[in-house]
């Protein structure tokens, strides 16, 4: 009796205990550097698509893809172990039993616990496909699709309870076609087929294919974070030495300004002189004529400019003159062959590292557009960013630019009105001219003067909303996840009625234009009944 008891018991607990299935995550090797990749087939792009991690083919080539946050890798001897790498992944997968077996229709809501999941014919993702990690971060979740997978439009794979993209495989058997808007998450290895994605898709992951063409169009993807992958540094920073005093100096040409501006750091030239700054808006030293402190600048200037002109580059944006464009960058040494002109928005993304750092060496001049705007997200800061120039600059009308840039031999000769300059702007040969600006030397060493600065890395956005203009989903980002479910979004028509009201509650939330018709709108995000941010929305 007492053993029928026992059993009785243990069956009780079996039964209410919930079950954990722990797939085991394949080994990609050298392919989880790469965000697309094909063994055997082209791969290429259309539109502008923002793209985070290498880039290629073992055989084909790679076109149009304009400047990628990674390495391009056609036949060469990377791409070649990525494809070796690549097979013994899909092999992994392919040879991993199964536990589950859902119908062929994924998504409408479905949520699956980590393990493995395989359907035994072609696929098709519907709407929400949840998955659900039940607390533990290092949940696997495995897919294996015995046919062609396709995704409806604004379909999407949702992460919850702290799963995490670099977790989630997909081995499919024959094409992956994602319609426009699709929100993907995970690795996909298409084993003998095309990767098709379209505009407004979302992929944190990867998309790779043993053979068949990779294709896209307007994308936005990356490698996804954790599950060991390396944590970003960048390099190691150049030293300033005095030059960190100075907001705005030249080591050889006359510094003058124009209009009302304002100046937080030190202002000078070594060979000339420095004219037009009102003393009342400076906080700092204007060095009206050389002195000790400009001679000791513009030797530690020399310095730091040799530092990073010899810094060797990880990655080259290979189309200077496309450069911005909601381009996101990570911490790295980044390398432009050539004049560069900057349009629109750059977000700079630490990834969560505050010390990260990041150095962009132009070869050749730097000129922005109007509004244009450096965006630091993900705990990115200003004092950690760096602009080698071999050249003029010219930072037009109503831009925000952030990080300390050095310029070499070339004239800084239009820092135009209304420029917000989180930074520094430091030449080593050239005439340095500002036009009612704010500028503010972050991170000012105390022995420059005795002031307390404030960075405007504090007053940098509540949130990050890209990109913009969109044609079927932006992304509101959180750039402080403290604060997180502390703020809300609300959207108003141009005659100022309010059309809607989204709480924010995760890092990352997605907008879709299925609730807006195109055209202008102003939004606000609200923290606490104060409105913390406001800006533009457009819709196409």
């Amino acid at each position: 009796m007492k053993n029928l008891l026992l059993y009785g018991l243990l069956t009780v607990i079996l039964f209410f205990t919930p079950v954990f299935n722990f797939a085991q995550a394949p080994n990609l090797g050298t392919a989880a550097d790469f965000v697309l990749f094909s063994t055997n087939g082209a791969v290429s792009n259309s539109g502008i698509s923002q793209l985070t991690g290498n880039v290629g083919t073992n055989n084909g080539s790679s076109t149009a893809f304009g400047n990628v946050n990674g390495v391009m890798h056609d036949g060469d001897g990377a791409s070649a172990q990525c494809a070796a790498d690549l097979l013994i992944a899909y092999n992994q997968l392919a040879s991993t039993t199964a536990t589950f077996f859902p119908a062929p229709l994924l998504g409408n809501g479905q949520t699956l616990n980590a393990g493995v999941y395989s359907i035994p014919s072609a696929a098709t993702l519907n709407l929400d496909l949840i998955l659900n990690a039940q607390g533990n971060a290092n949940a696997v979740f495995i897919l294996q699709i015995l046919g062609p997978l396709s995704t409806n439009a604004n379909s999407k794979v949702k992460l919850i309870n702290g799963a995490l993209a670099c977790n989630v495989f997909w081995q499919v058997e024959g094409l992956v076609s994602m319609a426009s808007g699709t929100s993907m998450k995970g690795t996909i290895i298409a084993n003998n087929a095309a990767i098709n994605m379209n505009t407004g898709d979302t992929l944190e992951g990867r998309a790779l294919s043993t053979t068949g063409a990779v294709t896209v169009d307007g994308l936005l993807a990356y490698t996804p974070i954790g599950c060991g992958s390396a944590v970003l540094t960048g390099p190691i920073a150049p030293e300033l030495g005095v030059a960190a005093c100075y907001a705005i100096f030249s080591s050889n040409g006359a510094v003058s300004n124009s209009g009302i501006t304002n100046i937080t750091g030190d202002v000078g030239t070594n060979v000339g002189s420095a004219t037009g700054y009102d003393p009342l808006l400076v906080t700092g030293t204007i060095h009206l004529i050389p002195d000790g402190s400009t001679a000791q600048s513009a030797a530690d200037l020399l310095v730091a400019y040799n530092y990073v002109n010899t810094l060797p580059y990880d990655i080259e944006l290979l189309y200077p003159d496309q450069f911005g464009n909601n381009l996101v960058l990570t911490p790295h040494t980044y390398l432009m062959g050539g004049a560069a002109t900057f349009t629109d928005s750059l977000y700079l993304n630490a990834q969560g590292n505050a010390d990260a750092v990041f150095v962009i060496q132009i070869n050749g001049a730097l000129t922005t557009s109007t509004y244009s705007k450096v965006k630091l997200i993900n705990g990115a800061q200003a004092k950690n960013v760096y602009w080698k120039i071999e050249g003029a600059v010219t930072i037009n009308n109503y831009s925000t630019f952030c990080g300390t840039i050095i310029c070499n031999n070339g004239a800084l000769g239009a820092i135009n009105t209304g420029v917000v300059l989180d930074g520094r702007a430091l030449t080593t040969n050239g005439a340095l001219t500002t036009t009612a600006i704010d500028a503010v030397a972050t991170m000012i060493p105390g022995n420059c003067f005795p002031v307390s600065v404030q960075s405007l890395d504090a007053l940098k956005d509540a949130v990050t909303i890209f990109p913009n203009p969109f044609s079927t989903s932006t992304t509101i980002l959180v750039n402080d996840i403290s604060q997180i479910m502390k703020y809300e979004l609300r959207i108003f028509n141009v005659w100022g009625a309010e059309i809607m009201r989204i709480p924010i509650t995760q890092e990352r939330t997605i907008l879709e234009t299925i609730n807006l018709p195109s055209g202008l709108f102003f939004y606000k995000v609200i923290s606490n009944s104060k409105t913390i941010q406001s800006g533009k929305l457009v819709v196409k």
